[in-house]
C-alpha cells in the first residue's frame, strides 16, 4: 500500500469482521475498552432483534446527531421499510441472492432515474458511502414509488422466478420514471441533482465560521 512517503510497502490488512476477531483475542489490559464496546454493540444487536423498534428509534438518533431534518428522517426510514418488503417479496418469490437484488435494484433505478445505484454515486461524486443518506426529499419519494409500485405489481402478477420479477422490476421502474419526468416538466428541473449531504455539510461549517468571525 502506498505510505506517506510516496513508497509502496507490502501491508497486514484484514476486513471489519476479522479486526473485531483480533481485537477479541487480545489480553493486554489495553484492549477492554474495544472488547466492552463490541459486547455493547452485540447487546444491542440482540435487543434489536428482539424489538425492532429499537433499530429504528437508534436509527433515527444517528440521523438526528448528523443533522438531518425530521422530515428528511422520516422518508429515509419509511424507505428503508418500502425496501425491506420489496426484498422480502423477491425472496418468496425466488430471488433470494443479494447479487439479484442488487441488479434487481438497479434495473428500478436506471428506469427511475435514468441511472443504476453505482452510476447515481459517481454522479453525485460519492464513494463508499450510502446513496439514499444523499438524496433530498424528491429523490427519496421517487425512489420509494418505484420499489412500492415493483412490489405492488408482482404481487398483483404472481410473479415467480428470477425472470419473471426482473420483468416486473423493469416496468415498475418505468412508470416512477414517466412520474418523475411529468414532475420535472411541472418544477421545469430535474429530481435528480448533484447535492450530497458531504457538500452540504461543508457549506454549513463554512457558513459557521463565518458567523464566528
Amino acid at each position: 500500500m502506498l505510505s506517506a512517503d510516496g513508497k509502496a510497502y507490502l501491508t497486514d490488512c484484514v476486513n471489519t469482521r476479522n479486526a473485531f476477531r483480533i481485537i477479541q483475542s487480545i489480553s493486554s489490559p489495553k484492549a477492554k475498552p474495544f472488547k466492552q464496546w463490541l459486547a455493547q454493540v452485540g447487546y444491542d444487536r440482540v435487543q434489536e432483534i428482539e424489538n425492532p423498534e429499537l433499530a429504528q428509534r437508534r436509527m433515527k438518533e444517528i440521523y438526528r446527531a448528523k443533522g438531518y431534518s425530521e422530515d428528511w428522517i422520516e422518508k429515509r426510514v419509511s424507505g428503508i421499510a418500502v425496501r425491506d418488503e420489496l426484498t422480502d417479496e423477491w425472496k418468496k418469490r425466488g430471488a433470494a441472492e443479494e447479487k439479484e437484488y442488487a441488479i434487481l435494484i438497479a434495473e428500478i433505478s436506471k428506469a427511475t432515474f435514468g441511472m443504476t445505484p453505482s452510476e447515481y454515486k459517481e454522479f453525485k461524486g460519492l464513494g463508499k458511502e450510502n446513496l439514499r443518506d444523499h438524496m433530498d426529499d424528491l429523490e427519496l419519494i421517487f425512489s420509494m414509488l418505484g420499489e412500492r409500485v415493483s412490489t405492488e405489481i408482482t404481487r398483483q402478477e404472481d410473479a415467480q422466478g428470477y425472470p419473471e420479477v426482473e420483468d416486473a422490476a423493469k416496468r415498475d421502474g418505468r412508470v416512477a420514471g414517466n412520474a418523475r419526468k411529468e414532475a420535472e416538466l411541472e418544477l421545469g428541473r430535474p429530481i435528480a441533482t448533484k447535492e450530497n449531504y458531504l457538500i452540504d455539510s461543508e457549506k454549513k461549517k463554512k457558513l459557521e465560521q463565518r458567523k464566528g468571525r
